[in-house]
């Protein structure tokens, strides 16, 4: 079950049949890969993204066999897009206090409130203001102890080069 896209699709009020109608696809398919018993294509899940508001990735971010999950699976590297509202529409990788799933559609200050997740807001709001690039340490309270992270974070635009959202690319710092 894809207990976060069903989020998705209820916080904006939309029924199944309104998100298979936009997004060109069959509602029983589109009840399908809600339900986690289907794969979308890349071209199915940009559609569905596009209308409920979210990366496409999220649906790929559990696939075992991507190079990309196999590089980093293991090394301390937090990847994630948010949107214009700084909830989080993809997640990779995130510290074991946090499930990828149960952080989509949700901001920082809503999965923890801390000076961390305070400061992380704030740069993500700069990058939307600056519409640059910003690279940042910044030290989050977790139950591991004080963690600090090398954080990246960029613009996402879309073909249009509009700005959708932000991507972080965030690297535990190692003494």
């Amino acid at each position: 079950m894809r207990k976060w896209l069903m989020e998705k699709r209820k916080k904006q009020q939309l029924t199944q049949e309104e998100v298979s109608i936009k997004a060109h696809i069959n509602r029983a398919y589109y009840s399908q890969i809600e339900s986690g018993t289907r794969n979308p294509s890349m071209e199915v899940a940009k559609n569905i993204a596009t209308v409920l508001n979210f990366s496409p990735f999220a649906f790929f971010m559990n696939e075992n066999t991507e190079p990309f999950h196999v590089a980093l699976k293991n090394a301390p590297i937090v990847i994630a897009h948010c949107d214009l509202d700084l909830r989080y529409t993809w997640l990779y990788n995130p510290h074991a206090d946090f499930e990828q799933d149960a952080s989509i559609g949700k901001t920082d200050l809503e999965l923890d409130d801390n000076e961390g997740t305070r400061a992380l807001m704030e740069l993500k709001k700069e990058v939307i203001e600056t519409k640059r690039q910003i690279h940042r340490k910044i030290c989050f309270p977790l139950s591991t102890g004080e963690i600090c992270y090398s954080v990246f974070a960029e613009p996402l635009l879309n073909q249009q080069g509009q700005i959708t959202g932000i991507v972080t690319a965030s690297m535990e710092m190692i003494d």
